[in-house]
């Protein structure tokens, strides 16, 4: 029994309706949630996206930075070490001397002294080990995010380090210095330190090296005749998606702590590349979609179209070929 609203008594049990959906309602609601992930998704991976390539935007200004405290301290943007074979020495100085290339020797200036001393005080097979452990150090201010490769990979087994253990694993680089419009061919380098010393030793000829850094050699500010704002200093480089996790470019299979390389050196001859399975080793590029993100020398960083005219994009490598092209 209960009591109705009018107050009379009754006996039947009030009809509720049943909340719920039915199947089509259902099928409905299932499909427009979808459309709206569907239209979620690509603006999440951009907004990600985004957020790497500011990430990697902000690399490459604390890179040219550790490049510009290095000019003040020495009067010229580093040298790029003796060859390919040599890995960094610790307790030598930056300049001719030092076997390694320009990564290593702004350490000090990136806030990575740590990784500058690696092997510090060790002689021998102890130094080896300690040399093939630095190759082996990770260095996140040099990886780009958006890059779908871990920073550690496998090297090539083609050759061995001169001053270093063989590393199971090496660091690289997604970054690379600017040696202009000139291939200067450097070789692997000397075969010994006392080798390498020796003021009679015939080092390759790279007086035609137009961009910022070569063997043993780097640029002063007063030698970019172009401008500082019209000359590329240091940006991403191309690498085969081939490559991620297997050594089959050379640009891509060693320690960013070695002298002169494809690893860590690029040329303008090509026009920047997104990453794809080619193999073209020389060359800028990135794995961002719109375009190669480039520090010019006067520190500023600018992102260059994969669309750039050939020719100012050679001219932009160029620190002096009187073509002062402003970078878009």
């Amino acid at each position: 029994m209960y009591r109705t609203r009018c107050g009379r008594l009754c006996c039947h049990k009030p009809y509720r309706s049943r909340a719920g959906f039915t199947v089509v309602e259902l099928l409905v609601t299932i499909a427009i949630i979808g459309l709206l992930l569907a239209l979620l998704l690509p603006a999440v991976q951009m907004a990600r996206e985004s957020a790497r390539r500011t990430q990697c935007r902000s690399n490459l200004r604390q890179i040219a930075t550790g490049l510009h405290n290095f000019h003040s301290s020495y009067g010229s943007f580093p040298g790029n070490g003796w060859g390919f074979a040599w890995v960094g020495e610790p307790g030598r100085a930056a300049g001719k001397s030092q076997p390694a290339g320009w990564i290593y020797q702004i350490l000090p200036d990136v806030e990575a002294a740590n990784v500058w001393s690696i092997g510090s005080g060790t002689t021998g097979a102890a130094r080896r080990e300690s040399l093939s452990q630095l190759c082996q150090t990770r260095m996140p201010l040099f990886k780009c995010p958006s890059r779908a490769s871990d920073q550690l990979g496998p090297p090539t087994e083609v050759f061995r380090y001169r001053n270093a253990a063989t590393p199971e694993l090496v660091s690289r680089t997604d970054y690379a210095i600017n040696e202009g419009d000139f291939i200067t061919n450097t070789p692997a380098g000397p075969e010994t330190l006392e080798e390498g010393d020796d003021p009679l030793y015939a080092w390759q000829n790279v007086s035609g090296a137009t961009g910022i850094c070569w063997l043993r050699g780097g640029a002063r500010l007063s030698d970019i005749i172009d401008g500082s704002s019209n000359t590329y200093l240091v940006g991403e480089k191309y690498v085969s998606q081939l490559s991620y996790e297997q050594p089959f470019d050379r640009g891509y299979d060693q320690a960013m702590f070695t002298g002169v390389d494809l690893d860590t050196t690029r040329w303008t001859l090509q026009t920047p590349i997104q990453d794809e399975n080619l193999l073209s080793e020389r060359s800028f590029g990135s794995a961002h979609s719109v375009g190669c993100q480039m520090a010019m020398c006067d520190g500023s960083v600018r992102t260059i179209s994969y669309q750039i005219d050939a020719s100012v994009h050679r001219y932009l490598g160029h620190r002096k070929d009187g073509r002062p092209v402003v970078a878009p």
